[in-house]
């Protein structure tokens, strides 16, 4: 199986690199964000964009990002309706909600619950926070929890589509800890675990060594610096 590279942009940024050579990134919040590395800030091309809500360190860069590269665009609903307010070139497809799956060039993005808020800075509705299991060309699958608590439906997750890695935010405050965060690899099943949405600034303090002590013990936690690429 040819190995997926995915890159931490700091914060809950993250690029892929497909087996098919496809590019996606998931929450582009390049700058402005403080652990993104400069060098990221600019990305040279772009193929597909994923968010899983609508808070502004999620979107980021969305608007200026579909302007310059014209990337297939996955999003709740209400976010790609309000993207393409903004003048976000987002196409004519609908946004998906939870359990709906959009297939790009054999790529799939099934969009799972999150339990959390979603809002513009200005305070319009922009639908419920979602995670996502993206399944590669290969079939190697990534879950992308999203900003989120721990919820007991996360091991249907795990039943349902058995993802091979979970990324999980730690960072506590406005997410859940390493110690919810153990609990939900518990309920996931998912023997790897890349942690993110901690450290970005003060408040999120949770870190990957507590997440360490508090998951399962056959659970490999792959801790990344920003800017780093992990072959998965």
């Amino acid at each position: 199986m040819p190995d997926v590279a995915l890159t931490w942009l700091g914060h809950a940024a993250f690029r892929i690199d497909s087996p098919g050579g496809k590019r996606i990134y998931v929450d582009p919040f390049l700058t402005g964000n403080p652990k993104c590395p400069e060098a990221e800030q600019q990305p040279e091309r772009m193929d597909i964009l994923a968010l899983t809500h609508g808070h502004s360190d999620h979107v980021g860069d969305t608007v200026e990002l579909t302007k310059k590269f014209k990337p297939d665009v996955v999003a709740q609903v209400e976010v790609k309706g309000w993207l393409g307010g903004q003048g976000a070139e987002v196409g004519d497809l609908p946004g998906i909600n939870k359990g709906g799956t959009q297939e790009i060039d054999g790529i799939r993005f099934t969009q799972t619950d999150a339990r959390h808020s979603s809002s513009a800075d200005d305070g319009t509705y922009l639908g419920e926070s979602c995670g996502y299991v993206i399944e590669l060309e290969n079939g190697f699958k990534i879950y992308f929890a999203g900003d989120t608590c721990v919820f007991g439906d996360m091991q249907l997750i795990g039943r349902i589509y058995g993802p091979d890695v979970a990324v999980l935010p730690i960072g506590g405050h406005f997410t859940m800890d390493p110690r919810e965060a153990g609990v939900a690899l518990e309920l996931l099943g998912t023997k790897r675990c890349i942690p993110c949405h901690y450290g970005t600034f003060p408040l999120l303090k949770g870190t990957p060594e507590e997440l360490k002590e508090q998951a399962p013990s056959d659970v490999e936690i792959l801790s990344l610096e920003p800017g780093e690429t992990i072959a998965i």
